[in-house]
This record gives structure tokens, C-alpha cells and sequence, in this order.
């Protein structure tokens, strides 16, 4: 639950409309409130998919070797506060008031993933965090996280088109900014294949970072068996999060982390003898890997934000699920009657109309694909499991 006397609207107001990008302003801010990046350890995950997965897997693999973790993920599904664990836990949302109260006196033009990364290392800090898990927003050089002061290991899991008028047009551009996120001297381990993976190798070498990945150290990424998360994608991710765990000293915890569960990745619901799956892919890599993980649905609900390349997200998925209905996620999606007109289907603008509908033209034991945006994926499980 939220809470009631925080001013979330302002803290969501403070967009990046008009504001570099880069560490710079996320560094100032930490070092407004004594660095408190600088009391714990950091795991930074980057990456164009798969980064919350493997911060799931991270952080259950932390807390069964018995270290105090702390998580730093986005966006949410419910509640702002997901995206600020300790010890397992949302953050208080009394801790998030306080805050903001705060920003809106001492730092009223910051931008709101640099507050809310400075709230979560100051709440790490305050809680004596060991360790904490620290996903990236967008990019890796050029996000705020490139701020973090004492960062152990960056584990990213694959580079692809996406977010291309920040990182670059091309995947050798978005992956040179991902992959910028390396440290001297510090594990860089990844996932990544193809031209992604000689960008990676490059600014590794550049960089002085000891590069880790499955061809060069099969055994480190090596998987007893495979992941609860569903999906032949998440096998990567828990490579990865394996191989992070074990380079630094943590294996002990690859069983936990092996369990670990993850809200909006491929979730199964039942609903009156019919079988829903929300995900929240929302872009074509994650569309492509969805589209592998669920070849075949019955109808397919769909929403995504208008910023996003729509037609490539929608081109794996048309050929899952021959029944389709469109809806908006959001103020800023892509027009639900507009993509019901182009690519065929029903138009239900509100997304819990949309849920039933999509509900009623999927025949008994059949199956419902939801996709398009984690948005989307939140608002379907509050309508599926009011309860959160």
C-alpha cells in the first residue's frame, strides 16, 4: 500500500524533459546526503532485457548466503516502494513521504530516477545494507547509475534496439553506452552474443575490466538445472546471475537464486478454466523471446507506450494469438483504435474493459497473452490478483 500523505504526483512530475543525461546530477545528489552509495557494495545490472529477472535471482541468491541486500529496480507494477527492497522487503512507504518531503525543499529541479536511486542508497545506507542490487534505467554509461560509488561486479545480460534516440541508432552504439558501464579492474560478466558481445569485448579491453562469458567461462555460467522463471530466455538470465554469484564468492546461494520468482515475467493465471499469461515484453527483443516461450495463445491483449516501436514489438506476437485486442496502459500509449484498424482486432481504450473482453473471446480452457508494456502487466494483475 501507498501512502496516503505522500505527494507521489509531484515526486512522477519530475520528469527528465529539458535535463542532461548522465551521472553528473545523480552524483551531485548523493553527495548532497554524504555519499551514502559509498557505505555498501553494488552488483549494477544492465541491459536491454531480462535486467529485472536477474536482479530477482541476484537478490534471493544474497539473501540465502545471509547478506542484508538491497534491490533498486524499475519500473513498478503497483506500488512506487517495489522498487526499493531491504532485506527482502518494499521499502516503508512512510520512508518515501519522508523523502519526498524533503526533495521538494532541498532538491525541487532533480529529475525522478536520480531521487529515487538517491532515496534507495540512502535507505541502503541507513539499514546497513551489505550489498544491493542496482538495475540500470536506460543505457549504462549515460545512466545515472554510472554514478554508484563502490560498484564489485556489472553483469549485463544482451544488448538490442531499444530506447535509440538516447543510446544510439545502431546496436553497436547502444551496446558501446551499455557496455561503458565496465570499471577497471572490476568483473564485467555478460550474456550478450553476436556484434553486441566484440562491442562488449572492445570497451572491456579499453576499459581494463576482466570480461566474463559463457564461451570463455562455460563452468562459471554453467546451470544445475534450469530456472523457476518460465521461459527459455530466463535461462541466460540465470546464467548470468549465476556467474555473478560465483565470481564473487556467493555460491552458496545459486539454489535460491535458481527459485527465485519474478511479478509481470510470463505469469500464469487461471481464470474460470482459462489459462492468462502476462509478460511484460515491450520491445522486439523481448517480443521475440515471448513469441519462443509462448508460440501459440488463443487471443492476444496488447498495449503499448507510443514512444516504443510498436509495429517491430507487434510483428512476433501477430503470429501467436490469431484474436487480438488493443488497449492504452497509459496517457502516453499508442492509440488502441489505431492499432485495432492496422493490425485487426478490438479497441478497448480502459484496460479493465479490455481484460474482460479478452476474457469473453477466449474459448474454455484456452489461453490469454497479455504484453506490451510492464504498465500493462501491472494493471492486469490488479485486476487478476486484487491483492497484489
Amino acid at each position: 500500500m501507498s501512502d496516503p500523505t505522500a505527494d507521489y504526483d509531484w515526486l512522477y512530475a519530475q520528469t527528465r524533459a529539458g535535463r542532461g543525461r548522465g551521472p553528473e546530477a545523480a552524483r551531485a545528489l548523493l553527495d548532497r546526503l554524504g555519499s551514502p552509495d559509498r557505505q555498501f557494495q553494488s552488483v549494477r545490472v544492465v541491459g536491454t532485457n531480462g535486467k529485472g529477472s536477474t536482479c530477482a535471482m541476484l537478490e534471493a541468491g544474497f539473501l540465502a548466503a545471509g547478506v542484508r541486500v538491497g534491490r533498486f529496480t524499475s519500473p513498478h507494477l503497483h506500488a512506487y516502494e517495489e522498487r526499493i527492497r531491504i532485506g527482502g522487503q518494499n521499502l516503508s512507504p512512510a520512508r518515501t513521504a519522508q523523502f519526498i518531503e524533503w526533495a521538494k525543499r532541498q532538491a525541487p529541479g532533480e529529475a525522478f530516477f536520480d531521487l529515487t536511486l538517491a532515496l534507495a542508497c540512502q535507505a541502503f545506507a541507513e539499514a546497513g545494507v551489505g550489498w544491493a542490487v542496482m538495475e540500470a534505467g536506460v543505457g549504462g554509461a549515460s545512466d545515472a547509475t554510472q554514478a554508484l560509488g563502490d560498484v564489485r561486479a556489472v553483469a549485463l545480460t544482451n544488448v538490442d534496439l531499444d530506447h535509440t534516440a538516447v543510446l544510439g541508432p545502431t546496436l553497436r552504439d547502444i551496446a558501446r553506452d551499455k557496455a561503458g558501464a565496465a570499471r577497471p579492474g572490476v568483473p564485467l560478466l555478460t550474456t550478450a552474443t553476436g556484434e553486441a558481445l566484440d562491442v562488449v569485448r572492445e570497451v572491456a579491453t579499453e576499459t581494463g575490466a576482466p570480461l566474463y562469458a559463457p564461451r570463455t567461462h562455460p563452468d562459471l555460467f554453467a546451470l544445475p538445472h534450469a530456472p523457476n522463471l518460465s521461459g527459455p530466455h530466463q535461462l541466460a538470465n540465470a546464467a548470468l546471475a549465476a556467474a555473478t554469484l560465483r565470481v564473487l564468492g556467493f555460491e552458496g546461494g545459486l539454489e535460491a537464486a535458481l527459485r527465485a520468482s519474478h511479478p509481470g515475467r510470463l505469469e500464469r493465471f487461471t481464470v474460470a478454466g482459462k489459462t492468462v499469461m502476462v509478460d511484460g515484453a515491450h520491445n522486439p527483443h523481448a517480443a521475440r523471446a515471448l513469441a519462443a516461450a509462448v508460440p501459440r495463445a488463443d487471443v492476444l491483449l496488447f498495449g503499448g507506450l507510443a514512444r516504443k516501436d510498436t509495429a517491430a514489438t507487434l510483428a512476433p506476437l501477430l503470429t501467436v494469438a490469431p484474436t487480438r485486442v488493443f488497449t492504452a496502459p497509459s496517457d502516453l500509449a499508442a492509440p488502441p483504435t489505431e492499432l485495432a484498424a492496422e493490425y485487426g482486432g478490438m479497441a478497448h481504450p480502459a484496460p479493465a474493459p479490455a481484460l474482460a473482453h479478452a476474457l469473453d473471446l477466449t474459448p474454455p480452457g484456452g489461453t490469454l497473452l497479455v504484453a506490451g508494456s510492464l504498465y500493462l502487466a501491472g494493471l492486469i494483475r490488479a485486476e487478476l490478483a486484487p491483492e497484489g
